[in-house]
């Protein structure tokens, strides 16, 4: 495969996985924004950090819903932007044509516009239908993809960009969390707490899974363990990583050679399996999520290295 067409697959997949990630950030964001005294803890402010662009909103100056539905919904000049990751997902899908089926062509194409005729005031106004409508977009893709791709190397292009980008979403919403927290540690285990940790949950549509592992027992460290550790789930970051090891040891097979990021990801696996339960808080969860998230940006760049990414 050229490594044009691999690079495209796997970019295309990480839009549309961080289209459907910043969908979640901004639930969380809503949900968490209700609760009383929101504004002086700065909800809003703690969703555009966990992205990396706090240093588009300046110090001292409210963040307020407005602004995030603006940058992180609407912005083409955003990278990270719902609406700029749509609109690269199916540019890199027009690259990569022949190597999606036609339901996997439909599902980008499909109303691929649609941001394009929403103001902010539009966008605030209907944001959990838009929000609905971008998870149904990503979801529909991706159905598609395990349906009815053939399972070559270009398959496990996309699953790699896939699980990279999810691992990272699940860290960044674990980030929104720490960062909320921080202004006011005398609420851990308080109401407050739990309905912002189980906005986690519900964030990543891990409520119902959670339940069936711990039941009706809700806890910091527990849903910590849960999104971090819990290799049955498929978004908690454990999950991500294993896909990431098997998908970069089938590329090693097609390819028949390995580069740094397969010792990458044998080191980020191995460093996860080694966390015992409620080791995370007690190690500190900001530390452990700044590792995971640089540990990411690294095997990222990595992969691009080793199959000569442009």
């Amino acid at each position: 495969m050229l490594s044009r067409t691999a690079e495209n697959l796997f970019w295309m997949a990480r839009y549309m996985e961080r289209a459907e990630s910043t969908a979640r950030l901004l639930t969380m964001g809503q949900r968490m924004a209700i609760l009383p005294g929101a504004h002086h803890r700065e909800e809003w402010r703690s969703v555009v950090r966990a992205t990396g662009a706090e240093h588009q909103f300046p110090e001292g100056k409210p963040v307020t819903e407005s602004d995030v539905v603006s940058f992180l919904m609407l912005d083409l000049d955003n990278p990270s932007s719902i609406r700029s990751c749509l609109l690269k997902a199916r540019a890199n899908a027009k690259s990569a044509r022949t190597m999606l089926t036609q339901d996997m062509w439909e599902s980008l194409n499909e109303g691929w516009r649609k941001l394009d005729s929403y103001d902010i005031a539009e966008a605030r106004a209907q944001m959990p239908t838009l929000i609905d409508w971008v998870k149904t977009r990503v979801m529909t893709f991706r159905g598609a993809a395990d349906s009815g791709q053939l399972r070559n190397e270009g398959h496990d292009f996309l699953r790699t960009g896939s699980a990279l980008e999810r691992a990272q979403m699940t860290l960044r919403l674990l980030d929104v969390k720490y960062y909320v927290l921080l202004p006011e540690t005398e609420v851990i285990g308080g109401n407050r707490d739990h309905y912002q940790w189980t906005s986690v949950l519900y964030a990543l549509s891990g409520a119902r899974a959670y339940h069936h592992v711990y039941g009706g027992t809700y806890t910091p460290w527990q849903i910590t363990d849960f999104l971090m550790l819990n290799t049955l789930f498929p978004r908690s970051v454990a999950f991500c990583y294993h896909e990431l090891a098997h998908r970069l040891q089938r590329l090693a097979g097609w390819h028949d050679h390995s580069g740094p990021c397969h010792e990458t990801i044998d080191r980020m696996v191995a460093e996860l399996d080694a966390l015992d339960s409620g080791e995370i808080f007690r190690r500190g969860l900001h530390e452990t999520v700044q590792h995971g998230l640089m540990m990411t940006n690294r095997l990222g760049f990595e992969i691009a290295q080793t199959y000569h990414f442009g």
